[in-house]
This record gives structure tokens, C-alpha cells and sequence, in this order.
């Protein structure tokens, strides 16, 4: 693959002295017990973070998952001033056409990693597939002279396609914090992007959800009980992020229990069906090695500076995570003008990408055949 002056390959090679850090470390490392009355609270108990422990200190390989990270060909690309570190998978050959490329933006705690799953079937589909880092995370520069938000990186993310890989049209699909990426760039690129798939629907904003119809304030309530106690990281991550920071830079196991807590609570029933120790720990030391868990808390901390999400005028195919079935059409309606098609996955949770990538990379093949 051939690049201009703005992108150069990048491989994943930790130094063997950090790698070597981080096993004095985790010599180090203790577990402690489970607080009466805790369990239950917590996707991730101190037996099963215990279990985790030994399995990083004794069994998992950091150079083997870096080999499997590496079989996908990475970039840095300077972006406006920004440094973007980004997975770009070129499209297998494929007769007749040349389908759209598609920009995937992962969410937290997601690396790019969490969303590889799905480029095999695209990229034999003919499709190629670009997954940056979001500003913050991993090997991608954050922003330094404004905040952390939608509108910010998809501008960078249109310029990442257009200026620096030579899309004029493309498709973009998110999950999470990079639900609000790919559909402001959607809304504002309407001209570029042929094409938005979501599993994460966009919510309707505050001018937009007067006159709620019984069927979405039910949903809306059964949402809000569900995650009813579950947002403390949250505000942690925006009213304290920098001394969250300490202490997860300083702690591979409390890195490892902040992390790997929410991928597991988050994956719905028998999350152990989707990850096995290995993803869990490659995930955690993906940070670990970037040294990017601060940073990555700043959408939560900058996102008062967020704008209302506009409508969205450009096609829409949504495939509801299973984490918000029961997902209304109509309310989805009030910021999706132009929905092609609409269903619910029946498994997996909120990691639509990493649980179900059988059934997204079919739903967005299908729809960059249907706006091509």
C-alpha cells in the first residue's frame, strides 16, 4: 500500500524495557477482597480480577497479540496538525464495481482493535476499511487547543478520508463515544458520507422529544432503570479525570479492573461467551503502552462543549444493539430522516462490532449496495 508525505506504516513494537516494566509490576500487584454487600454491584469481582492476575502474570503473551494487531496494516497521518494513528485495511479485489470505503469510530474503553472483527467480510466485499483511533487514545494525538468533541473529530475524520486518503464518498459507522462521530459526520457531511449505519441509534435531543409517544417513555424509562447506578465512572471521568489518572497510570491491575469491569458489564448475558483473557488483556494493554487512559476520559470531560446532533438527511440502516432493544423507530425517526431498513440484534450487548460481527458486516455491505 502506498502512501503520500502525510501517512507513513506504523508497527506496533513496545520496547522489551516497558514490556519488561510492566511484569515487575504485576509482581508487585495484590487483589483485594470483595466488600461485604458488593457483589452484584460490579460486572468484575475480586475472585475473577484475581483469576485475571495470574493469567497476565503467568500465560498471556504481549508479543503474540502485538503479531495478531500487526497483520492489519496501521498508519500514523497528519491531519491538520494532528497526529492520527489509524488501522487502514485495503479492499480485496472484487469484479465490476469498486464499492464504497467506510470509516469505523470506536468508543471507550474500545481500542481499534474491539472493532477488527468485522474487516474480513468487508474488505472481501471489496470495501476498504479505515479505523482511527479517536484523539486521545492510543498512538492519536490529543487535542491540545480545543475540546473532545463530535463535531471536532468528525471534521478531522472527514479530512483523514477526503484530504489525506483520497475519498470523496464513503460510509461511517460508530459505537459509543463514536456513535456521535459517525453520525455528525453524517449530518455535516452530508455530500461525502453515502451512507450511516448504526447499532447505536441516535437519541432524540431535548428539541426533538416533546410529544414522546407511550411507546417511547416506557422505553425510555425501562433504559433509564437499567442503567440506573451504573454512571459513576462517568462522572468520575468528568469532574476528576487527571487523579483517576494517577492511579490507573501507576497500576496495571487498577488499569486492568477499570477497564476490563465495563467490557464485561457491558456485554450483556454470560459476557465470558465474548471474551476470552487474552482480548481482555490486550484491550488493557493497549492503554497500558499508550499511556493514553487520561486522555481518553476527555470526551467525558469536555462534553458540555457538545452541540445538539442536527437531522440527518443521508441514508440510515440501523441494526439495534441488543443493550437497547426495544429501540422505537419513531424515535429514532426524529434525527434519522431517511432509514432504509431496520431490525434488532437478538444477542450479544453493547460491543455490536466485537459480539456480533457476522450480523453488522452483513448489514453494511448490504447497505453500500444500496447506495452505491
Amino acid at each position: 500500500m502506498a502512501f503520500d508525505a502525510d501517512v507513513r506504516p506504523f508497527l506496533l513494537e513496545v520496547p522489551d524495557s516497558e514490556v519488561d516494566e510492566l511484569r515487575r509490576r504485576l509482581d508487585l500487584a495484590s487483589v483485594p477482597t470483595d466488600s461485604p454487600g458488593a457483589a452484584g454491584l460490579s460486572g468484575l469481582s475480586m475472585e475473577r480480577l484475581d483469576g485475571l492476575l495470574r493469567y497476565w502474570r503467568e500465560t498471556f503473551d504481549w508479543r503474540a497479540q502485538e503479531r495478531r494487531i500487526n497483520r492489519l496494516p496501521h498508519v500514523l497521518a497528519e491531519v491538520h496538525g494532528q497526529q492520527v494513528h489509524a488501522i487502514v485495511a485495503p479492499a480485496e479485489p472484487v469484479g465490476g464495481r469498486r464499492p464504497l470505503p467506510i470509516i469505523l469510530s470506536h468508543g471507550w474503553p474500545y481500542s481499534p482493535v474491539e472493532m477488527t472483527r468485522i474487516v474480513p467480510a468487508l474488505t472481501a466485499a471489496g470495501m476498504e476499511v479505515v479505523i482511527p483511533s479517536l484523539p486521545g487514545f492510543g498512538w492519536s494525538d490529543p487535542f491540545t487547543d480545543r475540546p473532545f468533541t463530535s463535531t471536532e473529530v468528525a471534521r478531522l475524520w472527514h479530512a483523514l478520508m477526503t484530504e489525506v486518503l483520497g475519498h470523496e464518498r464513503y460510509l461511517s459507522y460508530g459505537e459509543d463515544v463514536g456513535t456521535l462521530v459517525s453520525d455528525r459526520l453524517a449530518a455535516t457531511q452530508p455530500e461525502a458520507v453515502a451512507g450511516l449505519f448504526a447499532t447505536h441509534a441516535a437519541f432524540a435531543p431535548a428539541s426533538r422529544a416533546h410529544d414522546l409517544s407511550p411507546e417511547e417513555s416506557a422505553w425510555r424509562t425501562a433504559l433509564d432503570k437499567r442503567w440506573s447506578g451504573a454512571t459513576g465512572y462517568a462522572s468520575i471521568q468528568a469532574t476528576r479525570p487527571d487523579l483517576l489518572a494517577a492511579a490507573l497510570l501507576d497500576s496495571p491491575l487498577g488499569l486492568a479492573a477499570w477497564v476490563v469491569e465495563k467490557l464485561l458489564a457491558w456485554s450483556g448475558e454470560r459476557p465470558e461467551r465474548w471474551w476470552s483473557d487474552d482480548d481482555l488483556l490486550t484491550t488493557v494493554c493497549w492503554y497500558w503502552f499508550s499511556g493514553s487512559i487520561g486522555t481518553s476520559f476527555r470526551p467525558y470531560l469536555d462534553d458540555p462543549h457538545e452541540t445538539e446532533m442536527p437531522l440527518i438527511d443521508v441514508p440510515v440502516s440501523v441494526l439495534v444493539q441488543h443493550g437497547e432493544r426495544g429501540f422505537p423507530r419513531h424515535h429514532a425517526a426524529r434525527t434519522y430522516r431517511d432509514i432504509r431498513s431496520w431490525a434488532e440484534l437478538e444477542d450479544g450487548g453493547h460491543f455490536a462490532a466485537w459480539q456480533n460481527a457476522e450480523e453488522v458486516a452483513r448489514g453494511i455491505v448490504e447497505l453500500e449496495a444500496a447506495v452505491a
